[in-house]
């Protein structure tokens, strides 16, 4: 059983997480400092710096405890809906797919942002995306040792079409398209463009 400063460790460390989520999501990256974080849980800057390195740390530990799990549970399903080689469970999964980006569009900005500025969060967010790549492993064993990398480029190229156009569409308005037509279309291109050979 956790004593007591364990317990009370442990629950500072998900203040500080959760005031950090609330942070990013409004202000970006950039905008927030481990001061803010700090003041919003009510600690000091030791306490933070007891629990996180830096607010790049805490950006990962948020992707890691909500995000990363959920993005792997859509791409596991993804293996399995191309195995069944359906072009409808295809366009289902693109349309849960957008509703993921919904679901988690208040941290993307905070995401690219970091990802632009700071190479540990580069090199985590490289591997994050060869992990989605390499979970589906159905998809992988149906192309020919030799083109796997290309399959999994495939996989990779997907998941920048979609973070790329969810970010102009929702985000930036700037592609005028319902959720509806933007499923119809991506199903179009990436059904075909994912048949192994």
């Amino acid at each position: 059983m956790p004593s007591l400063r364990d317990e009370q460790k442990r629950l500072t460390r998900a203040r500080i997480i959760d005031a950090a989520r609330q942070l990013f999501a409004a202000q970006g990256y950039s905008g927030v400092r481990v001061d803010d974080i700090a003041a919003a849980v009510g600690c000091s800057r030791a306490t933070f710096y007891l629990h996180f390195t830096g607010k790049t740390e805490v950006l990962r530990a948020i992707a890691e405890q909500s995000t990363l799990p959920s993005v792997m549970r859509f791409y596991d399903d993804l293996d399995r809906v191309l195995d069944n080689g359906s072009r409808a469970e295809f366009a289902a999964w693109m349309t849960r797919a957008i509703g993921w980006f919904f679901e988690h569009k208040e941290l993307l900005p905070a995401w690219d942002e970091a990802t632009a500025v700071e190479p540990e969060f580069r090199a985590a967010a490289r591997a994050g995306i060869s992990a989605l790549s390499d979970r589906m492993t159905s998809y992988l064993s149906r192309w020919p040792a030799d083109r796997r990398d290309e399959a999994r480029l495939r996989i990779e190229l997907l998941v920048a079409q979609l973070e790329r156009f969810f970010t102009r569409w929702a985000m930036q308005g700037t592609i005028d398209v319902s959720a509806e037509r933007a499923a119809e279309v991506l199903t179009d291109i990436w059904f075909p463009a994912l048949r192994a050979p």
